[in-house]
Parts: structure tokens; C-alpha cells; sequence
């Protein structure tokens, strides 16, 4: 079998279920080594890691926090000494909730915010350095739908959304002279289990109807997620990619 990522040493966050396990399985597939990071449940981390050995495959479980300052540092020296280093980081972990504005803490809107967009610098800081020393990689960020259409009682969510598809195209320029691309995919609705505070799938899709009649799957993310990392996917830079089945059209 083609293994196109043989080689490359992989870094996913908030891998252990969802779309960051899908992502993870399927690069770890095209014959990449995949460091499996969670933040709190270690054992859905370590299935993931298991079936990827299982399949023949290499994997680690690397646990933690990535809005902790500490954490980033750390899963970048620990994917250095069993695999050698990074060359592709997918920055996945955020957290969902549903939280109107004018019930919304400081707090919960920082914490939102740090997940996904902290967690993205950190990760950036940490494992960036290991890029170029590798002579290139593929940073992908996973942002979302409702950053571009205005979602209810997720504005911490679209806001921090909105910061990691700046931080990509900033980086897209500022890192190409080191051969390392950077890219955001904004998921649609997407067939996934939700946990209790992400609450119900949004009621206002049936006023934004999606043209192809149906949600999405997290192979299909984890597909394009593929595209962008592997080889087809080196002239792809500075771009955020919708997979939305024509729900936002730009």
C-alpha cells in the first residue's frame, strides 16, 4: 500500500474522539508516526492509540492542557524523543458551548478563547522550531461555520474561531520561507457525538438550509485535513477551507 506520509511525525490535539481521532487514524493510515494528545480523558487517547498500533502503525499518547503554557513545550520534547520531532501539527482541541451574551462570564469567554486560540499560539511556539529544523511541515487549524454566518449563543466560540484563521494567514507569510504551510478548514455540520455543553445541534439550520441535504462526516474533514499536510497539498497555504456541503458559499 501507498504510504504517503512515511517519514512525517504528527502532532493532533483534542485527538481523542470526534474529528481529532478521525484525523489522527487517518494519517497515521498514509503511514505517518501520530502523537495523540487529550486534554483530560486518557482513555479514549489510548484506544486511539492502540488502533493505530494495531493497524500496524506508530503512535503515542501525550496528555494535556494545550492552553496551559507548560503543556506545548512539553508534548513538543516528548514527540522529540520517541519520533524525533513534528512535521505536522493539527490544532483541534476547543471547546463547545452554548451560552448566550448576556449571560456569558469573563471567565467562560477566556476559557473558550484560550482552548482554541492560546492552545494554536503555544502549540505554534513550541512546535515550530522542530518544523524548520526539519526543513518544512504543515500547520492546519480547525476553525468553523459559525465564525462566517453569526451563530447564537456561541460568540466566544466564532470569536476565537476568527483569531485562528488570522493567525493562519499570518503565519502563512511568515513561515513560507521555511517551506512550512499554514491553513484553516472550517467545518459544517458535521455527524459528531456532542458532549452536554455543546447542547443540541442549532435549530437555524433550517433557515440556512444546506444545499447538499445532509451533514457532513468526519472522514470527509479528516480528508481534507490529509490534502493540506501530505504532498498534494505544499502549494496550498494562507487559506481557509470550507466543508460545508454549500452551506456557506464564498
Amino acid at each position: 500500500m501507498s504510504s504517503p506520509l512515511q517519514g512525517k511525525v504528527a502532532l493532533v490535539t483534542g485527538a481523542g474522539k470526534n474529528i481529532g481521532r478521525t484525523i489522527a487514524l487517518t494519517l497515521a493510515r498514509d503511514g505517518a508516526a501520530v502523537v495523540v494528545n487529550g486534554r483530560a480523558d486518557k482513555a479514549t487517547v489510548d484506544a486511539v492509540v492502540a488502533e493505530i498500533e494495531g493497524a500496524g502503525g506508530r503512535a503515542m499518547a501525550a496528555m494535556g492542557d494545550v492552553s496551559d503554557p507548560a503543556v506545548p513545550p512539553r508534548l513538543a520534547a516528548e514527540a522529540a524523543a520517541r519520533f524525533g520531532g513534528v512535521d505536522i501539527l493539527v490544532s483541534n482541541a476547543g471547546l463547545r458551548r452554548q451560552t448566550s451574551f448576556l449571560d456569558m462570564s469573563f471567565d467562560e469567554w477566556r476559557e473558550i478563547m484560550a482552548v482554541a486560540l492560546d492552545g494554536a499560539f503555544l502549540l505554534g511556539k513550541a512546535i515550530v522550531p522542530q518544523m524548520v529544523a526539519r526543513g518544512g511541515g504543515a500547520f492546519v487549524a480547525l476553525s468553523g461555520i459559525s465564525t462566517h454566518v453569526g451563530t447564537p449563543n456561541r460568540c466566544h466560540v466564532s470569536a476565537s474561531k476568527s483569531g485562528l484563521e488570522g493567525l493562519m494567514r499570518a503565519l502563512a507569510v511568515e513561515l513560507a520561507p521555511h517551506k512550512i504551510t499554514c491553513n484553516a478548514l472550517a467545518p459544517g455540520a458535521i455527524d459528531t457525538t456532542r458532549g452536554a455543553s455543546a447542547g443540541p445541534a442549532p435549530a437555524n439550520r433550517v433557515n440556512r438550509p444546506i444545499p447538499l441535504k445532509r451533514f457532513g462526516t468526519v472522514e470527509e474533514i479528516a480528508a481534507m485535513v490529509r490534502l493540506l499536510v501530505g504532498p498534494e497539498g505544499t502549494f496550498i497555504t494562507g487559506q481557509t477551507i470550507h466543508v460545508n456541503g454549500g452551506e456557506f458559499l464564498t
